[in-house]
């Protein structure tokens, strides 16, 4: 197990520097901190992430879509989700470890939601997220029974692209801010201890954040929430494109792309490997 890795000192936390759990979570609500979670998939970039001070890594689905290759992230197994759990639980031991169920794997029943969440616990979450409000309700309470904390996901529900007509803002209407604070409210109601919002209206963002109890970690939903989330390769500038609702924070896919030429250019000069790399 890796020890307790501070975050960076210019980096500041206001949560403690130990490890971050629930009460942590709550408390930064009441006290009007501010909550920083970013996506982590693997043993390599997640103990960075965790240094720089970020509350919660989420290992998102969207693993699906930034890791696997594929266009969507339908196609992502439990067995998918466990390997990225174990690895950045493995790698850290700071920031609550928040992993999502994919696709398939809780909407039969709440039996079938409880069974998924333990296998994703024993691979080193601290806690699940699962998307859907009002509907997915009887899942959450009965995760939450087993003892397995949650995160509820509303407002655009990318597993629900299909039937949601591809990713549009939801909310818009009178009956879809409705059906968006019902759903949050539901989420809470069911036990989940935090609800991202994604791709909802700023002032809508802002209502549902002062309704609930609970934390809102918002994606695409304006300033008003009590956090963010982000995908690390989004905030860090790993593409060439980011979501409008993103912001690059760095050039890292440049630095990257360089590095790898400057590695071509060197072994084609001859360059490289020079005596002081050879034994």
């Amino acid at each position: 197990m890796s020890r307790i890795t501070p975050p960076d000192a210019h980096s500041p936390a206001p949560l403690p520097k130990g490890r971050v759990r629930l009460p942590h979570i709550a408390a930064a609500k009441r006290s009007g901190t501010r909550l920083t979670m970013l996506t982590a998939y693997d043993a390599l970039t997640a103990p960075l992430l965790e240094a720089a001070g970020v509350d919660m890594l989420l290992v998102g689905d969207s693993l699906g879509n930034v890791m696997l290759g594929h266009s969507s992230t339908l196609p992502v197994t439990v067995e998918d989700m466990e390997r990225a759990t174990a690895s950045v639980a493995r790698s850290t031991s700071r920031a609550l470890i928040v992993a999502d169920l994919p696709f398939g794997s809780y909407e039969e029943s709440p039996a079938q939601a409880v069974r998924s969440g333990v296998r994703l616990m024993k691979a080193g979450a601290n806690a699940v997220k699962l998307e859907g409000g009002t509907r997915q309700a009887p899942a959450i309470e009965a995760i939450v029974k087993a003892g397995i904390p949650v995160v509820g996901h509303v407002g655009f529900t990318p597993q629900s692209e299909n039937a949601l007509g591809g990713p549009r803002v939801q909310g818009r209407t009178d009956e879809g801010r409705a059906a968006v604070i019902d759903d949050a409210v539901a989420v809470q109601d069911a036990g989940a201890f935090a609800v991202v919002l994604e791709m909802v209206p700023a002032d809508l963002a802002s209502k549902v954040t002062k309704i609930v109890r609970i934390p809102t970690i918002g994606v695409g939903a304006g300033a008003g929430t009590d956090g963010q989330v982000l995908v690390w390769t989004d905030m860090a500038g790993m593409t060439g494109w980011t979501p409008r609702f993103s912001r690059s924070f760095g050039h890292v896919g440049d630095a990257l792309r360089a590095a790898a030429a400057d590695f071509c250019t060197a072994v084609r000069a001859r360059e490289f490997p020079g005596p002081e790399h050879s034994f």
